[in-house]
């Protein structure tokens, strides 16, 4: 049997390595057009800062594929033949398959501003972003970023460590406020503000002027006023990349439409990771989940099933953790954003200097939805077990202490958030 898989992201790279873990004798292609070897996405950010090299961000070294007959091929993938089972590929050449992983991952959101396509404005997601941003750094001054998300404070802590000042266009009053709560919100606001970015709230690009050349020149916002920069970065968000379904008879909807065994509506093609979306009971959102774990765990499940299992992808207890400049951030289980229709009763701890909170958010039935964290570590395990538990607030406010991490290097703050909050939980 030959499988075939198209993308070489940690959801692919995870499919191939397993399946050949499980059958010493399956054929496996790995297809990617945008490099010749799987690398480490999230750190993107620190080979332009120069805290790694290239070879530094890829996990394994270049023999691994040979040796694990994966045999990789560096083309983009422009149709799927599905009745002929075949890949149609740039440069003419085909590629048949018995099956078939999508993991073609996401592309960065654009609105149709004005301007959009110029030189000079590129999104973070690919290597080849990567490579226009450091070509547009030489020489450049000054830099606009839209969008407040993940991708658009890493690129802003980009420009900042090259001494490029920032302009960051945010839509909504408070940072991410699609994802954190709005005091915590707030305070990643004014650490953004305090390294010396141009944050913007509640306001939006409506056109990116060229200068004459077909580059960058300069921005114009919703308020009117005009900023000179020489390059723009589009980190409003992504979306699953479709393009290769393009003409065929797979079903999309945001993403790519799969079950829970992660199949779509063509027998013997898969979809998983950022491209990957879910189908979920009448009534509930469709799944789709761009991070780095649930990619890997698709991964798994999905080369389970290319080999004749009916294993269903289940990504457990949500978590998540990103960095602001130096403010560290983690979430576990469901804490309803500032957004958030639906909110929980929540118990919020936020230290005198600002930069640690902790909130704690039941259930309505009294029972531990969520945690998060600004500036603390936590230990994953044990917030993932009080949550699965059931564990109430009074009983998570006793133990805290155990999901501190290495407290030995770090203040502790588990003492400080006890005595605020003790007095609020009922008994």
């Amino acid at each position: 049997m030959h499988v075939a898989i198209v993308g070489n992201g940690i959801a692919g790279v995870t499919a191939a390595r397993h399946l050949r873990k499980l059958d010493s004798s399956v054929r496996i292609t790995l297809i990617s057009g945008e490099t010749d070897h799987h690398w480490s996405r999230p750190a993107l950010m620190y080979v332009y800062m120069g805290h790694m090299r290239w070879e530094d961000v890829k996990p394994y070294e270049d023999h691994f594929w040979p040796r694990n007959r994966i045999d990789l091929v560096r083309r983009w993938v422009t149709s799927i033949d599905v009745e002929g089972r075949q890949l149609h590929l740039d440069g003419a050449r085909t590629i048949p398959f018995d099956k078939l992983l999508l993991a073609v991952g996401s592309k960065p959101n654009k609105f149709g501003w004005p301007g959009q396509d110029l030189r000079g404005v590129s999104g973070m997601v690919s290597l080849q972003d990567l490579q226009a941003i450091e070509a547009a750094s030489v020489g450049l001054k000054h830099a606009a970023i839209v969008g407040g998300g993940l991708i658009g404070v890493e690129l802003a802590e980009m420009f900042h460590t090259r001494g490029i000042d920032v302009t960051f266009l945010v839509r909504e009053h408070a940072y991410w406020n699609h994802v954190l709560p709005a005091e915590e919100g707030d305070i990643v606001g004014e650490v953004i503000r305090a390294e010396g970015i141009d944050l913007r709230l509640e306001t939006e690009l409506t056109e990116i002027v060229d200068d004459g050349t077909g580059q960058v020149g300069a921005i114009v916002d919703s308020k009117g006023d005009r900023v000179e920069v020489g390059f723009v970065g589009l980190t409003a968000g992504v979306r699953p990349n479709l393009t290769v379904c393009a003409g065929s008879p797979i079903a999309t909807d945001r993403g790519i439409l799969v079950d829970r065994t992660l199949v779509t509506n063509v027998e013997g093609i898969y979809a998983a990771g950022d491209c990957a979306q879910v189908k979920t009971p009448e009534g509930h959102r469709d799944l789709i989940q761009a991070v780095w774990y649930t990619g890997r765990m698709m991964g798994e499940v999905a080369a389970r099933n290319l080999l004749g299992a009916s294993d269903e992808y289940d990504s457990g207890t949500w978590f998540n953790s990103a960095k602001f400049f130096d403010l560290e951030y983690q979430v576990y289980g469901y804490v309803p954003s500032a957004m958030a229709h639906h909110q929980l009763p929540s118990l919020a701890w936020i230290s005198p200097d600002r930069r640690h909170a902790c909130r704690l958010v039941e259930t309505e039935d009294g029972k531990l939805s969520g945690i998060s964290v600004l500036g603390i570590r936590m230990r994953h395990r044990v917030c993932e077990r009080w949550i699965e538990e059931g564990r109430d607030l009074a009983y998570v406010l006793a133990h805290l202490r155990e999901a501190m991490f290495d407290p030995e290097f770090y203040r502790r703050w588990d003492r400080d958030i006890v005595a605020a909050l003790s007095g609020k939980v009922a008994a």
